[in-house]
């Protein structure tokens, strides 16, 4: 990349002065010592390292076979012969010697497209390593995320994570980026002083580089301190951008109910506050970095840069050093590049150190938020909860509550529901029912009622193990065993027949010995058999949210139904856009296949199919008796 073509440029130019150096020494030679070529290689050996350091990582983390790693020798060959190459072109001129320079100016030419495949391999490593990073890092999360239900607690049960989305793309994909080039960054310029150190002390001693050490030490606590606004900066930039781009898609998600609202410019008054809050911050920070990249620019290039010319000048500028007092002028010059030359390039890598601390300022804001997301999937897999919510005998202030599984006790038994003085609480903390106990059996259905807010939605959620249990004894299936279907159907992603067998796959449904044949009677007995036959295939794939109407996702979701043949199925106004002969079609299939049915329904047309209602008034109570001719009515 730029970097690399720009270290070698330089790194040449060094080798450019130190030959006519040498030739200035060396009046009438034109070839340069064998241990001066071996010194001036070393030079480039921080290069040489990176480049296996990056070819190591690149093979172990893309999972490359053995053979493919023996391409990092190869690498260092060619740029040891890029180097060598260099080296006797510029000697060939300094010597005058026509034949030797067209000798190894085409030999040069010859090796260029190796050389280009190094720099090329070099970024590829770099690039692959984010790659790889992003890719076992989202793997990792997104298998906590999808574990059991934790993706439905995080947005319901715990309120610590806000646009979980957010955090699991574009702050992943930072994360990855900013970790691997801080890598590549530091990579070099450590090596460098590594080398420069070594080199340094056995020229003119320790003082020197423990000097510029030293440097190193106090401007990097000082720009260190300076930075720390910019991770917190970071993480609040990284959460306006999920608030932005969560209304974007709620516009996208309710464009249609928006539209029938002529909503549009409340929407694009709550996007440009959005945007606002979004860009007044980054102009902060924008200035915030500007006044950094000052003080960054004054300590960590031009006073390294004058430090280093403090100390590389004191052997020279002392007449009296024992070191220079027969020294030609020739000489001073040679001596002065061999040692003075590398501890500037020391100073130099120092200072790309101190600047590398800005991005690592920025990344540990990316790792902030990434940890967080992390410890809260851990503690939800392991199911502890955390919700702040505003108290009702303190209202001003701000409690935390730890919502704790296990206070209640889940008994799976086939063919049976049965709440033991259960509580009914909400993960506000809200307490709807302080004592739930009724007991159904199989073939029994159930007519569930009451205002909105009672608690008819809890209860099913209870039932499903999406909330906690406070307390009491929970009775009941499996939960493959009990299924939900809810007012408005989700329609998958996919073919028509995964409609059908959602969450099953087409190896499922095989393993279940269900044909197609027997999918199309379901569709039959909720009369959307047409769809199969004006689609053509079981394998079209459609965006089935749009292409099927209300009713039909509904009656949809009934075919899924009977697919599944669960104990027990919730049935939450989900025939709410379907009319009353189909209706009383698919209760009465559901009877005659075994399902046994929880209702929420106000259809008093609805009753005769089930045996017991469950009636919650909304204050605490409930009634669980059987429907008769002497029931009042509560439906419509």
């Amino acid at each position: 990349d730029h970097h690399n073509l720009a270290f070698l440029i330089s790194r040449n130019f060094d080798l450019l002065i130190c030959t006519k150096i040498q030739s200035s020494s060396d009046t009438n030679s034109g070839i340069i010592s064998p241990s001066r070529q071996q010194g001036l290689a070393c030079v480039n050996v921080p290069f040489v390292i990176r480049t296996w350091i990056l070819g190591a990582l690149f093979s172990f983390c893309a999972g490359l076979p053995i053979a493919d790693t023996r391409l990092v020798p190869l690498v260092l060959l060619t740029l040891l012969a890029h180097i060598f190459v260099h080296v006797v072109v510029y000697s060939a001129i300094i010597g005058r010697s026509k034949k030797d320079f067209k000798k190894y100016l085409f030999n040069f030419m010859r090796v260029m497209p190796v050389i280009a495949l190094v720099n090329n391999l070099l970024k590829l490593g770099l690039n692959e390593l984010k790659l790889c990073f992003r890719e076992r890092l989202t793997k990792h999360l997104y298998e906590e995320y999808l574990k059991g239900y934790t993706y439905y607690k995080m947005g319901n049960l715990d309120n610590r994570i806000a646009n979980a989305d957010q955090l699991l793309t574009q702050d992943v994909e930072k994360f990855c980026n900013s970790v691997v080039d801080l890598y590549s960054n530091l990579s070099k310029p450590l090596l460098d002083i590594g080398l420069y150190i070594f080199k340094l002390t056995t020229a003119i001693g320790a003082q020197g580089p423990a000097t510029m050490m030293a440097y190193l030490l106090i401007s990097g606590l000082f720009l260190t301190r300076l930075r720390r606004p910019i991770g917190k900066m970071t993480v609040t930039e990284q959460k306006y951008e999920g608030e932005y781009r969560y209304v974007n898609s709620r516009l996208i998600t309710n464009s249609e109910e928006i539209a029938f609202y002529n909503g549009n410019v409340r929407e694009k008054q709550t996007i440009h506050a959005t945007f606002k809050k979004l860009v007044d911050h980054l102009h902060n920070f924008i200035f915030f970095r500007f006044s950094m990249g000052m003080v960054d620019s004054i300590i960590a290039k031009y006073l390294a840069t004058v430090v280093g010319y403090l100390v590389v000048s004191r052997p020279f500028l002392n007449l009296t050093h024992p070191r220079h007092i027969h020294s030609t002028h020739a000489e001073l010059l040679e001596d002065y590049y061999q040692s003075g030359r590398m501890l500037l390039r020391m100073s130099q890598a120092l200072g790309r150190i101190v600047l590398a601390g800005r991005e690592m300022t920025r990344l540990s804001g990316f790792t902030t938020r990434i940890t967080e997301l992390m410890k809260v999937l851990k503690e939800l897999n392991s199911g502890k909860y955390e919700r702040t919510m505003v108290s009702q005998s303190e209202k001003d202030g701000l409690e935390k509550l730890i919502l704790q599984p296990g206070s209640g006790q889940i008994i799976h038994i086939d063919n049976i529901i049965k709440f033991e003085h259960t509580p009914l609480v909400t993960p506000n903390g809200d307490i709807l029912i302080k004592d739930l106990t009724f007991e159904v059996k199989s073939g029994t259905n159930v007519l569930v009622c009451g205002p909105n807010g009672c608690g008819k939605s809890s209860l099913f959620r209870v039932l499903g193990e999406l909330w906690p249990l406070f307390g009491g004894n929970l009775t009941k299936p499996e939960r493959g065993k009990l299924f939900y279907v809810p007012q408005r159907p989700y329609m998958t992603l996919g073919t028509l027949r995964d409609q059908v067998i959602y969450p099953d796959t087409y190896e499922d449904q095989k393993k279940k010995g269900i044909s197609d044949h027997v999918l199309k009677e379901y569709l039959d007995n909720v009369q959307l058999g047409h769809i199969l036959d004006r689609e053509g295939s079981w394998n079209t794939v459609q965006d089935w949210m749009d292409v099927l109407s209300g009713g039909e996702k509904q009656r949809m979701a009934m075919a899924r139904l009977f697919y599944h043949k669960p104990q027990f199925a919730i049935l939450d106004e989900c025939t709410s856009a379907v009319s009353v002969d189909v209706e009383d079609y698919i209760y009465s299939h559901c009877r005659k296949v075994g399902i046994t049915l929880f209702t929420v329904s106000h259809r008093k047309s609805l009753w005769k199919h089930h045996e017991i209602y469950l009636h919650m008034d909304g204050r605490g109570n409930y009634e669980f008796k059987p429907i008769t001719d002497e029931t009042v009515e509560f439906g419509s």
